[in-house]
């Protein structure tokens, strides 16, 4: 009886032997599982600390968040390798450092292998040498005599697939809140103030035309919408002044704003100079006057802008070229 022994194929797939040299793209991957989370969310801090005002409380949380990123980046890449045998993104592609001679590399050892990679960035090529070196080493393994290898089985340590998925989802969520936060602290401020310019532009010089305009037969109605026109803080000094006016002998005062100009303004106050002409009295003792005033508006509740100062910088008098 014959026994026919059947020879392997030569076409048969070899298993991949293990602890061998990881090819590139997996160190590739695992690189940027380690580093592009908390790139992003340091470079939007970074960017973040050159909106916001400098020393200020959005300020100091950028530069605490953006520090953070990078302790946390360090932990990863030096500190975890240690306790799991791999970092997050090497973990979740199943490879791990080692030396060259088979010891474990510690993590200061991790360290200064990261640092040594600044050879590798700023050559661009040291990152690429893998490719067509014998042992699949970048510049940083060359001097720290280390080589990165595939684990056993390639399996992934520590459930790294759902901590990288955590990573992953808190760097996306920062640097979404890391913009919101320069949006909130700079840029809608700026759109707000651009507002109150625009209705101010507007509304200002007819607020304090309709302030300033009254009629002796509809003082009593022209002063209260006076008074609606003015915050509580002027409010008590408007009502002064038109006490004044009453207990004397009240003629017709109109005024319109014939130019003004916005010197500072916040998204809820501003500062107007306006230069008004006008007419007092009646005939035949009316005559033209010209004023300048200096007109603090603060925004109330509704988006009402009220006067909550006005100063008279040039009192009436009449316009150049003489008037009735």
């Amino acid at each position: 009886m014959t026994v026919v022994v059947e020879k392997p194929s030569a076409l048969a797939v070899a298993e991949f032997p293990r602890n061998a040299l990881a090819p590139w793209h997996l160190r590739a991957g695992a690189l940027a599982v380690d580093v592009l989370p908390g790139a992003a969310v340091v470079a939007t801090m970074a960017l973040a600390c050159f909106t916001v005002p400098f020393g200020g409380v959005w300020w100091w949380v950028s530069v605490s968040v953006g520090g953070v990123a990078i302790l946390l980046m360090l932990v990863n890449r030096s500190l975890l390798p240690t306790v799991t045998g791999s970092s997050l993104g090497r973990g979740l592609f199943g490879i791990a450092v080692a030396r060259r001679d088979g010891e474990t590399i510690g993590p200061w050892g991790l360290l200064i292998r990261d640092l040594a990679h600044l050879l590798d960035t700023i050559s661009v090529v040291g990152w690429l040498w893998p490719l067509w070196d014998s042992g699949r080493r970048t510049f940083a393994d060359m001097l720290l005599r280390t080589e990165v290898r595939r684990r056993e089985t390639a399996e992934r340590s520590f459930d790294a697939g759902k901590w990288t998925a955590v990573v992953a989802l808190g760097a996306a969520g920062l640097s979404v809140a890391g913009a919101a936060m320069s949006y909130g602290a700079v840029f809608a401020p700026d759109r707000a103030t651009d507002r109150t310019r625009a209705e101010l532009d507007t509304q200002g010089p007819k607020i304090v035309a309709q302030m300033l305009t009254y009629n002796p037969k509809s003082l009593h109605d022209d002063f209260a919408r006076a008074l609606s026109l003015a915050t509580d803080k002027y409010r008590a000094q408007l009502a002064a002044q038109q006490d004044t006016v009453q207990k004397g002998n009240p003629v017709i005062n109109e005024y319109w704003v014939t130019d003004h100009a916005i010197q500072s303004a916040s998204p809820d106050r501003a500062t107007m100079l306006m230069f008004m002409q006008g007419r007092r009295g009646a005939a035949p003792d009316e005559r033209y006057i010209s004023a300048t005033v200096r007109v603090t508006f603060a925004k109330a509740g509704g988006g009402r802008w009220l006067v909550d100062d006005l100063t008279v910088l040039t009192k009436p008098k009449p316009p150049p070229g003489g008037g009735r």
